[in-house]
């Protein structure tokens, strides 16, 4: 006789059973930096080594948006050790050369940086005449720069909204418009790879800016992976779910509350890594992936799946806990 899964019994069935209703977040205080890892976390171990066979990209060229710091400077060092050409650009030119150097003594590739505020399209216009100029035309464009922040709705001024959209969707859209012209003209092909977020597919409170901005990149990428697809463009998308890097947990947890209530809604039970995000970045725009075109894949470790499910809250309930619902539910007139 199958449980069922309505709405209505089951917040009544779990406090019987003292199963206390569940919160979205607790407001404790334990430090962001101690282990939160869920013990099923030993089934999921993340390999950090690089996965594609070495060379994969000699004689290539990959310029990454936002490549001195985090996820990007993670996909620029895995681009780099499998022989790519690296420009990376953001604003901040001190952290742009810095990890350049890096990268380059690491790998022993050379890795360009030039400082761009993707914000304006003339910058980004220099930009990709300098990048040209020092590398050649891309076979590999990474739209990485991103710009976030939590606020209540009600709070957000007219200037926030605009930065945050000017950097995400107006920023990706300059330089890949600029790039692309610049690629059909000269008759090459190349892939572009945007990074977004799951909750662009499904929206989320206190980082609305971002939502919409994100959601229009994967619009943006769709469409024209239909439209340039002629040219030997390939547009694809990777959305995100936490992954631990200084700069986006200090900005989104700045306390450390919530990391442990964040894994706890991932099923593979702990965070997500660069290095695994880097190896995915590398596959898509490879040619291993030519074949590939107009795809958003989901990189969460089931987070979107588990907090989607409006029933996967019963994770918690324990076996004794089931064996006395199940007797509550066929006692149940009808059941």
């Amino acid at each position: 006789m199958a449980l069922r899964t309505g709405r209505f019994w089951a917040p009544r069935a779990l406090r019987a059973v003292g199963f206390p209703p569940q919160r979205l977040f607790s407001c404790g205080t334990k430090g962001l930096y101690k282990s939160s890892d869920g013990e099923q976390a030993k089934f999921f171990q993340p390999l950090k080594k690089v996965m594609l066979p070495p060379n994969s990209f000699q004689g290539k060229v990959a310029f990454i948006t936002g490549g001195g710091t985090g996820i990007g400077k993670g996909m620029t060092t895995v681009f780099s050790s499998l022989g790519a050409t690296c420009v990376i650009a953001s604003r901040n030119v001190d952290v742009l050369k810095t990890a350049a150097e890096e990268i380059s003594s690491q790998t022993g590739n050379k890795v360009h940086a030039i400082q761009c505020d993707v914000r304006n399209p003339e910058m980004v216009k220099n930009t990709v005449s300098e990048l040209i100029k020092v590398a050649g035309l891309p076979d590999v464009i990474v739209n990485n720069a991103a710009g976030n922040f939590l606020s209540p709705s009600e709070r957000l001024s007219p200037n926030a909204w605009k930065t945050i959209t000017d950097i995400v969707l107006n920023g990706t859209a300059f330089v890949t418009l600029e790039i692309g012209r610049e690629l059909i003209k000269a008759q090459k092909g190349a892939a572009f790879l945007s990074i977004t977020t799951i909750y662009a597919q499904s929206g989320s409170g206190f980082v609305v800016p971002s939502a919409s901005a994100k959601a229009g990149v994967e619009i943006m990428n769709l469409s024209l992976a239909s439209e340039w697809g002629r040219y030997g463009l390939r547009f694809n998308t990777i959305q995100p779910g936490p992954i631990k890097t200084k700069g986006a947990f200090s900005r989104l947890d700045p306390t450390g509350t919530f990391e442990k209530e964040i894994v706890a809604g991932i099923p593979c039970g702990r965070l997500g890594t660069v290095e695994e995000i880097a190896n995915l970045a590398a596959f898509l725009c490879s040619d291993f992936a030519s074949w590939i075109n107009g795809t958003t894949i989901r990189f969460d470790g089931g987070e979107y799946v588990f907090l989607s499910g409006e029933m996967n809250r019963l994770i918690k309930v324990t076996k004794q806990q089931w064996d006395i619902m199940e007797q509550m539910i066929r006692k149940t007139k009808g059941s």
